[in-house]
């Protein structure tokens, strides 16, 4: 009986896995694969494999995805849309990113810290180790 279900889930997990190479929305993948999202986080945390699958067709569709806009983005450049090409222009173009100013003066003092701010210092270091 146990091994009529391990296919089953097998089947399953093999199913949700080609899902998420076609698209990146857990919710959607789990419904086509007529799998429950508890499910699919509860074989997460149970199978090491099954979740590094899981991410590795997650990136690959959010490969695909990022491929299918830049074309839209492209093809609306080319329909000379002025917000697509200045969206182009802001994040792949060197001249036209947004830039941030910032002036000020530092001051170059030593402070001494006192014994409690020390103590204090120590205590968050230590913790991160």
């Amino acid at each position: 009986m146990s091994n009529v279900i391990e296919e089953r889930q097998l089947r399953e997990k093999e199913l949700l896995i080609e899902q998420f190479k076609k698209t990146p929305i857990i919710q959607f993948a789990c419904e086509k694969a007529g799998v429950g999202r508890a499910t699919y986080y509860r074989w997460r945390k149970e199978d090491a494999d099954f979740s590094r699958n899981c991410d590795d067709a997650l990136q690959e569709s959010v490969g695909l995805m990022n491929d299918v806009a830049e074309s839209q983005l492209l093809s609306a450049i080319k329909e000379k849309n002025m917000t697509a090409i200045i969206f182009w222009l802001k994040h792949r173009h060197k001249g036209y990113s947004t830039k941030v100013e910032l002036s000020g003066t530092l001051k170059n003092e030593l402070e001494v810290l006192s014994p409690e701010q020390e103590q204090l210092l120590e205590k968050v270091i230590n913790s991160f180790f």
